[in-house]
């Protein structure tokens, strides 16, 4: 991603608009799975009252997280940092077997919002271990999924791969029980090749029964490819440690757009604009349709917009609450 440019002043009241085409992308922004955790927040705040406490950021999104502050709720790192008495909610990254392991030690009233397409990567991990296959993870060291996914295997079962060099370092006999799985939400064509490489050195390695990358990262990728070309510069409105949201930037850039991660629209210098006539905007999926308006308007404060929705795949999912929150 480029640096910020220096900031220059937006156009002066008398000063005429130049126009700008705006594309944006459909699909973007909230997913399923995000929109089922923040939900479980505002329930379990609604039936237990506040504070509800939530270990981690609920979603990668600062905005959210701040709205959901206002309501009551309390975010932590560790469950060590939560009353007993006091309700937690787990992220929708997921969470090692540990957590939910220790709040039943200490008889917590607690509520699992974990991503039911990461909870599906879970269940896999588990049979791929009662197959008594090692695992190898596609991966980004130290994101929240891949701590909780890793966290679900006996220690030593499952082996991080995040880059293609990673797979020539690997060091397991030839004809060895492997398998692989994948984080949720990474790049489509990253791990396509990732995967290759681990086919091609481990021909018997077991692949997952289904794609593990979620529909929305796929569809939210695949509305990038086609809009980037038209563009000279794409905004992603995301936070700078959600993983779906760089990808996003990283597939515009190489398809050779200028692109830029902002969190909100007072983030975008007006000097982004010199020489642009056309933007591609897009939302990662944790990411609310409020934050895609606000860069909308920002940008009309300095040209005159012409939007355009581009219109890759309809998103119809819907998952199911908890059960402890709907009875």
């Amino acid at each position: 991603m480029n640096a910020p440019f220096p900031s220059t002043p937006a156009p002066s009241p008398g000063e005429p608009r130049l126009p700008l085409k705006l594309l944006i992308a459909a699909p973007r922004g909230f997913c399923a799975g995000v929109d089922r955790a923040i939900e479980i927040v505002e329930r379990a705040l609604q039936k237990y009252g506040a504070p509800v406490y939530v270990r981690h950021e609920i979603v990668h999104n600062r905005y959210v997280v701040d709205s959901l502050k206002a309501k009551g709720a309390i975010f932590v790192e560790e469950l060590d940092e939560v009353p007993d008495d006091a309700p937690v909610v787990f992220s929708a990254h997921g969470v090692p077997k540990t957590v939910p392991a220790e709040a039943e030690r200490r008889k917590m009233l607690y509520v699992d919002a974990t991503c039911p397409l990461v909870s599906k990567v879970h269940r896999q991990a588990e049979r791929q271990i009662e197959k008594g296959q090692h695992i190898l993870f596609v991966g980004h060291a130290g994101h929240p999924e891949v701590i909780g996914t890793m966290g679900q295997v006996p220690e030593g079962r499952i082996t991080l791969v995040e880059t293609i060099d990673d797979v020539a370092k690997l060091d397991f006999p030839p004809g060895a029980d492997l398998s692989y799985l994948s984080q949720t939400t990474l790049s489509v064509d990253d791990t396509r090749d990732i995967v290759a490489a681990l086919e091609a050195r481990f021909p018997q390695i077991v692949a997952p029964k289904a794609e593990d990358i979620c529909y929305a990262t796929s569809n939210r990728q695949a509305a990038i490819k086609e809009m980037a070309p038209s563009c000279d510069l794409v905004l992603v409105i995301g936070a700078p440690n959600s993983s779906n949201s760089l990808r996003l930037v990283e597939v515009a850039e190489r398809i050779g757009t200028d692109a830029r991660l902002i969190q909100r629209a007072d983030e975008i210098d007006p000097s982004w604009l010199e020489g642009v006539g056309t933007i591609g905007l897009t939302a990662g999926a944790s990411a609310p349709e409020k934050l895609v308006r606000e860069v909308v308007d920002r940008l009309s404060d300095w040209r005159v917009v012409d939007e355009e929705v581009v219109t890759t795949a309809e998103e119809n999912m819907v998952f199911k609450l908890p059960r402890q929150l709907t009875e």
